[in-house]
């Protein structure tokens, strides 16, 4: 029997897969607890229609994270904080601080979970730092590392 799977059954697929299993196992284990409805040429139809309306959706929101990527590459963001001799900062710097400074400077709101430093930066100078905005599209932030101005 074809059923159309509302919910992720284990060993079986995930929402939206269309699968092959024997009908008493559909009739009642799966279609009782609205894990799946049968597959008749409609839902086939409305199920075709949402799975486009999805890749749509996906590729506006991969489109989005190119863009901002392009104008991430463009931009510096400055961070300061206080330093001692050497150049060693009195704490460090992280991915919220660096968040933080790209609100303020370039009006420009990543999640902070995005921005992925190996380890916070604890040294004045120049960063590269890598923000995940899509699966499939990073982008390279640099950062600048000032001691304040007293």
């Amino acid at each position: 029997m074809k059923v159309i799977l509302l919910k992720d059954v284990p060993g079986q697929g995930k929402r939206g897969d269309v699968i092959n299993v024997a009908e008493g196992y559909a009739r009642n284990y799966l279609l009782p607890r609205n894990l799946a409805s049968e597959a008749s040429q409609g839902k086939m139809k409305e199920l075709a229609e949402r799975q486009q309306a999805n890749a749509l959706k996906g590729e506006k929101i991969r489109r989005e994270a190119e863009e901002l990527a392009a104008r991430l590459g463009k931009i510096t963001v400055v961070v300061q904080t206080k330093a001692g001799e050497g150049g060693k900062l009195f704490g460090s710097v992280n991915n919220k601080d660096v968040c933080d400074a790209m609100v303020l400077q370039h009006r420009i709101r990543l999640d902070k979970k995005k921005v992925i430093l190996k380890e916070p930066i604890k040294q004045l100078g120049e960063y590269s730092v890598v923000a995940k905005l899509h699966p499939d599209v990073h982008a390279e932030i640099k950062v600048k590392v000032v001691g304040e101005q007293v």
